[in-house]
């Protein structure tokens, strides 16, 4: 056709496109990924392919996207849009998170939001020795370098119980928890336990960071780490930020699985929230901090090896 008639060259290009897409014997299909690929093999825009046939097609590919869209928040309502996105590119389609942000929007899909509410878990009005901070300014550079352990309350139909957490800091991985009907030592001393009976950390390889809680500086939960030779490190007073990991899993919970939740009895909520840590937090959840990954998969990644039943059995609410 030449170079004199660029418009008459691009109208071709773009049937040629149409029918390759329309023949599934070929391996071509009708989605986005392929008609990207076949214009840029045809050096056209895929933004010229969709108005030159119009906003039907455009219409089309977004009632597509939208189906996806629809069943991945369906599945994950507290996902915002750049997390749909990323679910979606891991699922093989090419997609901007603005175009998602948009369907969502007009769907009324974004994820659910409320004020985040964190209850006085702790005291540290006590007696025992406090530590000072180790992890400010501290960056993780691999796995079991860096624990952050942390109490929240959950709210039962008539009554409230405490989760206690332990979560490698480089990772995300919540690696230890427990829950009680009381804020004694013995809560957080068995998240803790959990968390070296599954990872067995190095001697002298290892931060635990906490607040200033009784619960953390008494002498039982001191000694218990210093017997596996593990530093200790407490936030400042009333600064949220030196333990912004915990407190991040902790709104998460709070967001996405607590304060959907009614538990009539601690039973019933050790099982979900247990449930929640074990298989969508820890397994299925995309962390952006992790390249839109799940800790369990980020971990594997860093070390393919085989858990040993002590590692799986470790990680459980009895």
């Amino acid at each position: 056709m030449g170079r004199d008639q660029p418009g008459r060259r691009r109208a071709h290009l773009y049937a040629v496109i149409e029918k390759m897409i329309a023949l599934e014997s070929q391996g071509f299909s009708q989605d986005d990924a392929n008609i990207q690929r076949l214009c840029a093999l045809g050096d056209v825009s895929r933004a010229g392919y969709y108005r030159h046939f119009g906003p039907q097609r455009l219409a089309r590919e977004d009632a597509d996207v939208r189906d996806l869209i629809q069943r991945e928040a369906l599945a994950n309502r507290h996902y915002g849009y750049r997390r749909i996105a990323q679910a979606l590119r891991r699922q093989g389609l090419i997609v901007n998170a603005k175009r998602v942000l948009r369907l969502m929007r007009e769907d009324s899909l974004l994820a659910l939001r409320t004020k985040p509410f964190v209850p006085r878990t702790s005291d540290s009005r006590h007696g025992f020795a406090i530590r000072p901070n180790l992890a400010r300014g501290l960056y993780p550079t691999g796995l079991d370098q860096l624990w952050v352990a942390d109490i929240t309350y959950i709210r039962l139909a008539e009554d409230f119980v405490y989760l206690a957490v332990v979560i490698d800091a480089f990772s995300r991985k919540v690696v230890g928890f427990a829950l009680a009907n009381h804020l004694e030592a013995s809560l957080a001393l068995e998240a803790l336990d959990q968390a070296m009976a599954a990872r067995n950390p190095a001697p002298d390889s290892l931060i635990h960071h906490s607040d200033r809680g009784v619960q953390y500086a008494c002498s039982d939960y001191v000694e218990r780490l210093e017997a596996r030779k593990i530093a200790i490190s407490m936030s400042r007073p009333g600064n949220p930020y030196d333990n912004a990991k915990a407190e991040s899993f902790m709104k998460t919970l709070k967001t996405e699985e607590v304060n959907g939740k009614a538990y009539a009895t601690i039973e019933d909520a050790r099982r979900q929230i247990g449930e929640f840590i074990e298989t969508i937090y820890n397994r299925q959840r995309l962390h952006s901090a992790l390249g839109y990954k799940p800790p369990v998969e980020f971990e594997a990644e860093l070390r393919p090896v085989t858990p040993t039943p002590s590692q799986d059995e470790a990680l459980s609410l009895n």
